[in-house]
């Protein structure tokens, strides 16, 4: 018998999860939905915990093979371009979808009940998350960005050191495979996982709790599957040289793991391997991917905040001007670094409601579906973050398109290399044309 592609056992997950989420729900099972809930819970808890190990050591020995700190300078400066460059059309299509749908408009909601959340996102936050107080407490906390800033810092200076820090880069060569197999067999339980991650997401919330806000839910929909189906398959084409159907058969398996899972950095491995099967030398994708998984959020941080900005403001009778759209652009574009140590769309939202001097009460009427909202947000932000390494290795050269055209013919559970030259090995440096 033919081994059942990991996609596809996903997808059959999936299904299944909603079939027994519907079960659940309709029968007042609570048992089955607590039971789903353990499932889901537990598997991405083992995805967490695989994370901090992963981005150090990936890092430390990402930026020690590097031939120069002036490359990794160029990749870095590249990568923040074009996280901007896919923010600001994001966000765009945030801000038209909400004057085309008017989602604040005829909703009748309670706002006399609606209370600011404890946590707010403000300018200063990306300064003080980004350096840890205590190194220990980074990993401890799970903050991917403190990681990923000791990560650098300590990669560059073994860089530097040179021949004596070999011993120290060989042991942090080690422990990355190390992590890597343990990885791979939580991985491999992935449509179990999304079982009941799903299955516990159509259990709790229902119809009811979505129809009032219905046309503010379906904008966000809409407006993520414009950016996910149109803006990035016109960007592989036109920026890359790249078959848009092709980036999809590679990234869909962490894409599909996004949307059931809610959570970037959960999904973070997923993504880093789907992003070096698709081509991209893995000490390039080391450092974009788990960079991306903090600041690069255009479900979160773009297509969001615009629409939900303009929600709040039409529930609230508070007439939005031109300036307040540019405001909202320029929060998204800068905002979702300033925000990286506080992840989550709701600490983007309060950024942005209060640069606009709207009421952060306005938070509390989207809280109930959330998580509904978080799903397509989450894919929409995955997505991005697989866009931006494949593009920015097809631009510089360093790009396998013989392991991109190959990369939705290979399941993903495979490891790196096997039919082909294993991307640590590959050099980021411009092919000659």
């Amino acid at each position: 018998m033919r081994k059942i592609p990991f996609s596809v056992q996903i997808l059959a997950g999936l299904v299944l999860g909603v079939a027994l989420g519907f079960i659940a729900r309709a029968n007042d099972l609570s048992w089955l939905a607590s039971t789903l809930d353990t499932v889901g819970g537990l598997f991405v808890q083992l995805l967490k915990l695989a994370v901090p190990p992963l981005v150090f050591t990936a890092i430390v020995v990402s930026v020690v093979s590097l031939r120069g700190v002036a490359n990794a300078a160029r990749l870095a400066l590249k990568t923040l371009l074009w996280f901007g460059v896919t923010a600001l059309i994001a966000v765009s299509i945030g801000i038209g979808l909400g004057l085309l749908t008017d989602p604040g408009r005829g909703v009748n909601l309670d706002t006399a009940g609606a209370t600011a959340p404890e946590r707010t996102g403000s300018w200063t936050d990306f300064l003080t998350g980004i350096v840890p107080t205590n190194p220990v407490g980074a990993f401890v906390e799970g903050n991917v960005l403190q990681i990923v800033f000791l990560a650098l810092v300590v990669g560059a200076a073994a860089l530097l050191v040179g021949p004596a820090a070999e011993p120290f880069v060989a042991l942090n060569r080690s422990l990355l495979e190390i992590v890597q197999k343990a990885l791979w067999w939580v991985i491999r339980l992935a449509p179990i996982g999304t079982l009941g991650l799903i299955g516990h997401a159509v259990a709790s919330y229902g119809w009811d709790l979505v129809a009032p806000l219905a046309k503010f839910t379906t904008a966000v929909y809409v407006g993520c599957a414009i950016v996910l189906f149109v803006v990035y398959p016109l960007l592989l084409v036109t920026a890359g040289r790249l078959n848009p159907l092709r980036f999809f058969a590679g990234a869909w398996p962490a894409i599909e793991l996004a949307f059931v899972s809610r959570s970037s950095v959960g999904t973070m491995p997923v993504t880093q391997r789907s992003v070096e099967r698709l081509g991209v030398p893995r000490e390039y994708a080391s450092f974009a991917v788990p960079f991306g998984a903090t600041t690069k959020m255009d479900g979160c941080a773009a297509i969001y905040p615009a629409l939900a900005a303009i929600f709040v403001a039409q529930v609230f009778g508070v007439q939005l001007g031109v300036t307040d759209y540019l405001l909202i652009a320029f929060v998204s574009v800068v905002g979702s670094a300033a925000t990286a140590g506080l992840t989550g769309a709701i600490v983007m939202l309060t950024l942005t409601l209060s640069t606009l001097g709207l009421p952060l009460a306005g938070v509390g009427l989207l809280l109930a579906i959330d998580p509904i909202l978080d799903m397509i947000r989450t894919a929409t932000n995955v997505a991005g973050q697989a866009l931006v390494p494949t593009l920015v290795a097809a631009r510089e050269g360093t790009l396998d398109r013989d392991a991109y055209e190959a990369a939705g013919r290979r399941d993903i559970t495979e490891p790196v290399g096997t039919d082909r030259q294993p991307a640590r090995d590959q050099e980021l440096v411009p092919v000659p044309a």
